[in-house]
């Protein structure tokens, strides 16, 4: 049979040969593969049968994508490098939760990395991606070339807080309420020396303390708004910033507290990561958490790895990647959009105490 055989130079085979053979309409046919409508189940089975018969792989969907005007592929940028996102469980997290509806739409998920951010190179070329929509997922600056590029193709763009600009869709959470929430749960306990561990202010700083004026001068909303909301409870809270959001640089910015002179009795940290290197820290250094020193973190994701339940504010990672993946399919829909704020909670662990007697 001519129609099949691809030796030899026969044509290739093609959804009108698979719609005939099952005796369907082509539009029918192509209903079974794009799954857009249901089809009665007998006659989809005919129609994959017709398919496995003559060696018919399905529509070619750069053909698809051409008709309808779309690439089929949705761009989360990743600020820096992949190594770095992948590391951090809540970055999995949101990415699961995005990449879950992503599919839902029958799209791909583009991981771009944006080496620019803190590399002083030009970083990827958006001329050279074709993507439908694009997501910042990540806390990073609020300027951003990648954005800027994305924006003037038209390219509809969903942040979580950063980048931010005319245009720009946010997916974002109260982080300053949040914040002065967990500040207050440790102003209740009756700590007054308090410390706080801050994601950077901007990459490439060093581990190292920070006044309240070169937060206020961060281009990063997330570091700045949660170091404000303990500030509004601790005016003279310690700021310390961490050169990564990650157990490491959380490890070093505790010994710079905790070696001080005076030392706090509880310590606010801006990640889960940062809190359990904050933990580790004191262990090292022979204090018992939560008698000695309370310490909280942020995020809300599991860490299999560390024995203990921090208190934290809970972002429920998984289901904010879903809600920037509705916002995706309702740009993409031409729905009507506005900034979405996302609910967290704060989840009490066994990090936190009475703040120690004098």
């Amino acid at each position: 049979m001519s129609v099949g055989g691809q030796a030899g130079g026969a044509s290739r085979v093609t959804l009108r040969d698979v719609a005939e053979l099952a005796g369907v309409a082509i539009s029918t046919a192509s209903l079974v593969f794009s799954g857009n409508k249901p089809v009665a189940a007998d006659t989809a089975a005919r129609v994959r049968a017709a398919a496995v018969q003559l060696g018919y792989g399905g529509p070619d969907p750069m053909a698809s994508s051409l008709r309808q005007g779309r690439s089929g592929v949705i761009a989360a940028v990743v600020e820096r490098r992949i190594l770095h996102a992948f590391r951090d469980p809540y970055v999995v997290s949101v990415l699961d939760g995005l990449s879950q509806v992503v599919g839902e739409m029958g799209c791909g998920l583009l991981l771009l990395p944006d080496s620019a951010e803190g590399s002083g190179d030009s970083g990827p070329q958006v001329s050279r991606v074709a993507a439908d929509a694009a997501v910042f997922m990540l806390c990073g600056d609020e300027n951003n070339e990648l954005a800027a590029q994305f924006a003037a193709r038209g390219t509809p763009i969903v942040g979580t807080g950063a980048p931010r600009g005319e245009g720009i869709v946010q997916v974002t959470a109260d982080e300053r309420a949040a914040s002065r929430e967990v500040a207050q749960l440790l102003h209740g306990l009756g700590h007054r020396r308090v410390g706080h561990v801050m994601m950077p202010l901007k990459w490439g700083n060093g581990t190292g303390p920070r006044t309240i004026a070169q937060v206020r001068q961060s281009h990063f909303p997330d570091t700045r708004d949660r170091a404000f909301g303990v500030r509004d409870v601790f005016a003279s809270a310690a700021l310390i910033e961490a050169q990564e959001p990650d157990f490491d640089a959380g490890y070093a910015a505790a010994g710079l507290l905790l070696d001080a002179p005076s030392r706090p009795t509880a310590i606010v940290a801006q990640s889960d990561l940062l809190a359990a290197g904050v933990v580790q820290a004191a262990v090292d250094r022979g204090l018992r958490v939560p008698d000695d020193l309370s310490v909280t973190g942020w995020d809300g994701v599991a860490l299999p790895w560390f024995s203990r339940t921090l208190t934290t504010v809970d972002q429920h990672p998984l289901d904010k990647g879903r809600t920037v993946g509705e916002t995706v399919r309702a740009l993409l829909a031409g729905d009507p959009v506005s900034d979405v704020v996302v609910p967290v909670t704060l989840r009490v662990g066994d990090t936190t105490g009475p703040a120690p007697a004098a």
